[in-house]
């Protein structure tokens, strides 16, 4: 009778075991599964971290660049201002010559856009009430002397502004790029 109390003691201590296993099994198979996310998540973050490195990179990059729009975008208005100094105490206008007394080498002009002309001969216009070199009667008179000039600084405007919209498309893509990455991390 001994030997049947001491065999159930085991067959309880065997089916304690089992069970004890089962729950240890269904542990180590969650532990393994949290692992493997754990592993997916920092690859995901490893790559988050190389496209913010890159992002980071490109707006270094953009940085400089629009340093350096700056640095010309001062400059181009240093230069507007030096020559609006110019056309304001410049000369009166000569009277044109007829195409006979015309020099034979004319120093090209550059291209503009319609919209440039426009503006120029509003601001030639301007230039010459300023300076009252037209009366309030509005007659015509001959292209004034400074309107290449002021062709001249609208080219310069246009083209700064020109680089400064590039300047703040590529710093807004970088943005845009960092804040993915650090939004995916």
């Amino acid at each position: 009778m001994a030997g049947m109390i001491m065999d159930a003691v085991l067959m309880l201590l065997l089916v304690a075991a089992v069970g004890y296993g089962v729950k240890l099994e269904r542990k180590l198979t969650a532990l393994r599964a949290g692992q493997l996310a754990f592993a997916q998540a920092v690859t995901d973050l490893n790559a988050a971290a190389g496209r913010a490195e890159a992002a980071l990179a490109t707006l270094r990059a953009s940085g400089q660049e629009t340093d350096l729009l700056h640095d010309r975008i001062i400059k181009a208005r240093e230069v507007k201002q030096q020559l609006e100094a110019l056309i304001a105490r410049g000369p009166a206008p000569v009277p044109r010559r007829s195409e006979e007394e015309a020099p034979v080498a004319a120093a090209p002009v550059p291209a503009v856009s319609a919209e440039d002309e426009d503006r120029a001969r509003r601001m030639a216009a301007l230039a010459e009430r300023i300076q009252g070199l037209a009366g309030p009667s509005g007659g015509r008179r001959a292209a004034a002397p400074g309107r290449d000039n002021v062709a001249s600084i609208v080219q310069a405007l246009s083209a700064g502004r020109i680089a400064n919209q590039t300047a703040k498309q590529s710093l807004n893509t970088a943005r845009r790029n960092l804040d993915d990455d650090l939004f995916a991390a």
